[in-house]
């Protein structure tokens, strides 16, 4: 036995982040994905207004291993990809401006978009994001992720909301 650790890879990855543009980042090897959904309550004798305001706080967290060789090139693109979403990546812009050009500027995204088989959230912020190695797992990163969820007002997040339903039976049905 050599003493490395080995994960053998799915067809598909557990999990999917994409910056709007060009850069997807799979992740193959996910322990865990909790997500938090918390929701505000109206003040008592508040008018109609109140629907103009999100009533809801998401929290996606995510825990897996980046396995294999190309583990620090993983690292290297979550750490881009969550700086990136803060400001936006210029070819998260170009696809932005590809939609509004074509009539749709609903089906831009701001921050980050996470396909699971749980939920698919476009509007993402990362949160945090931590790193650990371990002497037990040669050949692995364990990254913990948490994400934000900052919607803008748009039917894309409803709609995704609903394909995410799709997503999961398929991902059963497999």
């Amino acid at each position: 036995m050599d003493g490395k650790s080995f994960q053998e890879y799915g067809v598909l990855p557990s999990a999917l982040l994409w910056d709007g543009g060009l850069l997807f980042i799979p992740l193959w090897v996910v322990s865990e994905i909790t997500l938090e959904e918390s929701f505000h309550l109206p003040a008592i004798g508040s008018t109609g207004l109140k629907s103009i305001a999100p009533v809801q706080d998401s929290t996606v967290r995510l825990r897996g291993m980046l396995v294999g060789p190309e583990r620090f090139a993983w690292k290297l693109a979550l750490e881009t990809q969550a700086e990136a979403a803060q400001r936006g990546s210029a070819a998260a812009a170009v696809v932005g401006a590809l939609a509004g050009a074509v009539g749709a500027p609903g089906l831009a995204a701001s921050g980050l978009v996470l396909v699971t088989t749980m939920t698919i959230r476009t509007d993402m912020q990362v949160k945090q994001l931590s790193f650990a190695a371990t002497s037990t797992r040669r050949e692995v990163i364990d990254v913990t992720i948490s994400l934000e969820h900052l919607p803008r007002p748009s039917a894309l997040g409803k709609l995704l909301d609903v394909a995410s339903l799709g997503v999961g039976a398929l991902a059963d049905f497999a």
